[in-house]
């Protein structure tokens, strides 16, 4: 046998790699509205930079009929590629192959290409696509899922995490994504739970659709699980490859600036934004989308706790977090969800070097005896831990409203803002004027000949009293008072300052978020 012979035998092999389960698996993955693990790589992928590793790794199992199968590329397609021309690490479960499901040589090509991520500062993909733990493997399948979930947590901070659901993920399985930065899913095809419908039906009777259990709209929606969804694989892909424009490699760097082709900053609109009158509703979108570059702005868990809007955009190119209060849903108030969805994304943006940029407009946390018995205390802390621990550039806007422990919560002066603007209508204070003049006012109201005449006229002592911005700039709570037209003028200002910022917090091993 010459070497031509052993290079010819080389590409066979390499085929029969590239085949994964064969034809059959390979039209039935079709047949679902799935792509395969290498397709989707494609898709995923600057065209032509994808390197395999460890193509020929196979299991060592022998026991429950699996000593004569193979399994080839061991049921996952791992390596590295670009997207928009930098250095990208993937790994992409093939359900043609034992379904995917994960097995001891299976973990181990995903923990060596995590490594690699890590190593050479870069984020990591995971397209997962398994029916869970390989079964005939037994604990070492488990042993492989621990390998994965170590590293998810020793890099968290580290490089970006990206993971994409594109079929089953069950049992164990689920661990990865959650710790991981970003999850994306697709609709009707992908699903996450800890237990499936069917061993949920046994042990407690419920009967439930795997879609309605754990698909793309319960996990984007109701539990938070996951921050974005889209109708197709390549939709979801495109979506990936767009998150991954705002992103730096690794905590060590800044984010990537784009290409600006300049606007004229002062905005006019702004004006006609936000209704003078308190308690009427508007879109905070339509004040991001006045501020940031056009069409920047991409919005994470879009569908979760919508009272809080969360996202990432950029201002002259640069990238930046936003952190807003929604007040067309409940008020712009926080609760539970949107007090976790928010210190979330705080966090990643701290860890990524991104600074943040918070719109407020809130009337405090939201009451009630759910609340209170479901840890709103709890939760709700979250925001002041995270806001407090971030040292990127912070800076806040109040457009109209900033009661209470929300608004030292929503990164005020005291808990580390850089920079605090106010627009002129704002309204700062412990409490709204109606309800503070109910309260400090109540005997005068009650004894009058006209209660309601002396109620509106406390409430008007009161508001003009605190509930302006002015009395919190006197005191230097507040750094600025803006014309609301220059407020992405003001923001490029400050950002521009605080370019260099650099703060430090006391040495320690971590603090002890109330989680």
């Amino acid at each position: 046998m010459d070497i031509y012979e052993k290079i010819n035998e080389l590409y066979d092999k390499r085929r029969e790699v590239e085949l994964g389960g064969g034809d059959d698996k390979i039209d039935k993955q079709h047949e679902k509205g799935k792509l395969t693990a290498r397709e989707r790589i494609d898709l995923l992928l600057d065209e032509g930079t994808f390197v395999e590793l460890n193509p020929f790794i196979e299991h060592r199992c022998q026991d429950f009929g699996l000593g004569g199968k193979k399994g080839p590329g061991e049921g996952v397609v791992t390596g590295y590629g670009k997207i928009h021309g930098r250095l990208i690490f993937v790994f992409s479960q093939d359900f043609t192959v034992f379904g995917g499901a994960l097995g001891e040589m299976h973990a181990q090509k995903i923990s060596k290409v995590m490594d690699l991520a890590a190593k050479n500062g870069a984020p990591i993909i995971g397209l997962n696509d398994s029916g869970g733990a390989r079964i005939q493997e037994g604990v070492v399948s488990l042993d492989g899922y621990g390998h994965v979930f170590y590293r998810n947590s020793i890099y968290s901070g580290v490089i970006p995490q990206i993971s994409v659901i594109m079929g089953p993920c069950a049992g164990g399985a689920v661990y990865s994504p959650a710790i991981t930065d970003f999850v994306f899913m697709v609709e009707k095809t992908s699903q996450m739970f800890i237990t499936g419908p069917k061993v949920i039906e046994t042990v407690t009777g419920e009967k439930i659709s795997s879609e309605d259990l754990g698909g793309a709209k319960v996990h984007n929606s109701i539990n938070g699980n996951a921050h974005f969804s889209a109708k197709s694989e390549q939709e979801v892909l495109e979506d990936v490859r767009r998150l991954c424009s705002y992103l730096p490699q690794s905590n060590e760097e800044k984010p990537p600036v784009a290409k600006y082709d300049g606007e004229d900053d002062y905005r006019p609109e702004l004006t006609d934004v936000i209704p003078f009158d308190a308690i009427r509703p508007y879109d905070v979108r339509v004040v991001v989308e006045q501020v940031v570059d056009t069409g920047s702005f991409m919005e994470i868990h879009k569908d979760f706790a919508k009272n809080v809007v969360v996202g990432l955009a950029r201002i002259k190119g640069e990238v930046i977090g936003l952190v807003c209060n929604q007040p067309k849903v409940m008020a712009g108030g926080l609760d539970i969800d949107s007090s976790d969805k928010a210190a979330r994304f705080i966090r990643f943006c701290d860890s990524f070097n991104i600074p943040i940029i918070t719109f407020e407009d809130v009337t405090g946390f939201f009451p009630g005896i759910k609340q209170e018995h479901g840890g709103i205390i709890r939760h709700g802390a979250k925001i002041l831990y995270a806001y407090s621990e971030a040292t990127v550039p912070k800076l806040t806007v109040i457009l109209r409203k900033a009661y209470g422990g929300a608004y030292v919560a929503l990164n005020s002066k005291a808990i580390g803002a850089d920079v605090v603007y106010s627009w002129p209508n704002a309204e700062i204070a412990v409490m709204g004027p109606q309800g503070a003049a109910n309260i400090i006012f109540a005997r005068e109201i009650n004894d009058s000949e006209d209660p309601e005449a002396k109620r509106a006229e406390k409430i008007e002592e009161y508001r003009d009293k605190f509930a302006n911005p002015y009395v919190a700039a006197s005191m230097g709570m507040v750094d600025d008072v803006i014309d609301p037209r220059e407020t992405r003028i003001k923001i490029i200002q400050a950002l521009e300052m605080l370019r260099n910022k650099k703060e430090e917090r006391p040495k320690k091993k971590h603090g002890n978020i109330p989680l």
